[in-house]
């Protein structure tokens, strides 16, 4: 009778044991959504920050030594954080090599060019990598959406956006794709955010408030554009960003994982003695005019 009672306790203990899950398998079972509302400390996001804007320098390196020419597209709902990874990932880099491309509305002598037109001066040439903050995805988005361009003229896009990007990569250029998903209620926080902070303001826009209304209308041209021009040889990489910072990260880690890179990081450099020259008088200070020290 002992046996069997010390049988079923440890049946009984094997049970719980199986049923209460350990730490990791928690983890696994986070659904993406509440993945991303995790928050992230400013310690851990700044220190992983720096190491990859030294990789990113690394990348510009080897861009320039060999010759490669980079458009790195950025897409998404307004203030999904387009921005705010552009303005990191250019923050250490030699803007002569890495330039962001942000046009604004058409003239009235672009709008008569072929659409394209207008984009193709600012694609790099030999050791460049250009960042689009919008690009000519803006026919399939907001342009259709809001009636800026008729359905033929959007329907011609759709058909010819493929081509025009694999004639791109055909020539040599590496196209990459990113689109922002942020949600209607974290849309909404940072709209009142901007609208709450004077440094921000200029920032909201009538296309903006547009985007609120039109929400659903953006979700379907969205889904839209992908089944035209998430082809293979360019295919559109979605970054969840709800959490910005999260976002930032893993957006410049997987850029830095689409372009095998090596480490060409020039040797310390030693400065030379300072020139001395003898009977070298300057002009007095008085002659200078300088800034006011207000502070």
């Amino acid at each position: 009778m002992k046996k069997k009672k010390n049988s079923k306790k440890q049946k009984k203990e094997h049970k719980d044991t199986e049923e209460k899950p350990g730490i990791e398998s928690e983890i696994k079972h986070i659904e993406p959504e509440e993945k991303d509302q995790r928050k992230i400390s400013n310690k851990f996001y700044n220190g992983e920050l720096v190491k990859l804007q030294v990789e990113l320098v690394k990348l510009q390196e080897w861009i320039k030594n060999e010759g490669l020419k980079v458009v790195v597209i950025f897409e998404g709902r307004d203030a999904a954080g387009k921005g705010g990874v552009i303005k990191r990932i250019n923050q250490r880099l030699n803007p002569r090599i890495c330039r962001v491309v942000a046009l604004g509305t058409p003239t009235e002598r672009e709008k008569t060019q072929w659409y394209f037109q207008r984009y193709i001066p600012h694609l790099p040439a030999k050791g460049e990598m250009v960042l689009f903050d919008r690009s000519w995805y803006n026919r399939a988005g907001v342009e259709h959406v809001m009636g800026f361009c008729t359905e033929e003229e959007y329907r011609e896009f759709l058909r010819t956006c493929p081509e025009f990007e694999r004639m791109l990569i055909r020539s040599g250029i590496i196209l990459i794709k990113y689109w922002f998903s942020v949600s209607d209620e974290e849309q909404e926080r940072r709209f009142q955010a901007r609208i709450d902070d004077q440094t921000k303001r200029w920032k909201l826009s009538p296309m903006d408030m547009a985007s609120r209304e039109k929400w659903v209308e953006y979700s379907e041209a969205k889904d839209e554009m992908f089944k035209y021009t998430d082809i293979k040889q360019a295919p559109w990489y979605v970054v969840p960003a709800d959490n910005k910072k999260r976002a930032r990260l893993n957006c410049i880690s997987h850029l830095l994982s689409l372009i095998p890179y090596k480490d060409l990081t020039p040797k310390p450099i030693k400065l030379p003695p300072r020139q001395e020259r003898e009977g070298y008088v300057r002009p007095p200070i008085s002659d200078q005019t300088f800034v006011p020290e207000t502070y």
